[in-house]
């Protein structure tokens, strides 16, 4: 039978828009090389009209809201649209940070101390400190791409960082000095793993996204038992949050010889160009941006050919 039509979603409305477009460029130009692929830029956060899901099959390269938080997974679902990648609840429960690290705890995976609120009631600054005396990490609770990110390692930086916040929900962590990770997970396996190196110490959306501000190193040159206990883990939050296809999971560690580290939190949809992480941790166990594309979108397939 033949394969059906991969329509690669990208854009949306979200602070990240333009990260999308550029997932969805490179996604559907290596797609097309084996495949019949289309991009469609979404530019409301709505399902586009049009397409038939009897014949197509949607990689959705899109990033932060609708696109990550389970909305669009719905609809597609609703729609009769096989799609790469996590389900509606799934979804949900990572880019929440909260939902997933309680999903984590219970299941005794590693993740920081922390504390959840909305604009509307701030904590403290000084309350906080009490809390977090080592210094804290202030996040959005319901976004990506470290959007919003303030380490704060005194009390009146955490003051600034909380003046800033006028709406939306978010989380303070206790700030963990270590160390930072990616690990690709491709089918509940693990892939290779990265190690993150920003200047300044923190990879935040600058440095996410500017060209030379971040060093990487892959397969990152860490102990074989910590490299087996971060792998290990990584698999198990994929499968504790009900994950499937493929996501990313952040690591923080202080110390490779114990090895002590938290899980930063689970990325049902990874940046997808060529230099992204997902990419780099999966060229650690033998592919290549083409062949992860044509990996990533098999659920889909499989998907559909069962219906």
């Amino acid at each position: 039978m033949k394969n059906p039509k991969i329509l690669v979603f990208n854009g949306g409305i979200s602070p990240e828009r333009e990260v999308s477009l550029v997932s969805g460029k490179h996604v559907c130009e290596s797609l097309k090389k084996s495949f019949d692929a289309e991009a469609v830029r979404l530019d409301e956060n709505k399902l586009p009209s049009g397409f038939d899901p009897a014949e197509c099959v949607v990689f959705p390269a899109m990033h932060g809201d609708y696109g990550e938080d389970g909305t669009l997974q719905d609809e597609l679902d609703a729609a009769g649209f096989a799609y790469a990648g996590c389900a509606g609840l799934a979804s949900r429960v990572c880019m929440v940070k909260p939902a997933s690290k309680s999903r984590m705890k219970t299941k005794g995976l590693p993740v920081a101390r922390g504390i959840e609120f909305n604009a509307a009631q701030k904590p403290s600054a000084k309350l906080a400190f009490e809390m977090f005396p080592n210094g804290a990490v202030l996040k959005p609770a319901d976004k990506g791409s470290s959007v919003g990110l303030v380490v704060a390692r005194t009390a009146e930086e955490l003051e600034r960082g909380l003046g800033g916040i006028s709406e939306g929900s978010w989380m303070l962590e206790e700030f963990y000095k270590g160390r930072e990770f990616s690990i690709g997970v491709i089918g509940g396996a693990a892939a290779g793993i990265v190690e993150i190196i920003p200047e300044g110490g923190v990879y935040d959306f600058k440095r996410k996204y500017t060209a030379g501000s971040t060093r990487y190193e892959f397969p990152a040159k860490v102990s074989e038992p910590a490299a087996r206990a971060m792998k290990n883990a990584a698999e198990s939050a994929f499968k504790v949050c009900g994950c499937r296809d493929f996501a990313r999971v952040d690591f923080l560690m202080a110390d490779e010889s114990a090895p002590n580290f938290i899980i930063l939190e689970i990325n049902t949809l990874p940046g997808m160009t060529p230099t992204s992480l997902l990419p780099k941790s999966a060229s650690c166990v033998g592919y290549n941006f083409d062949s992860l594309c044509e990996k990533l979108v098999e659920g889909a397939f499989k998907r559909f050919f069962s219906k």
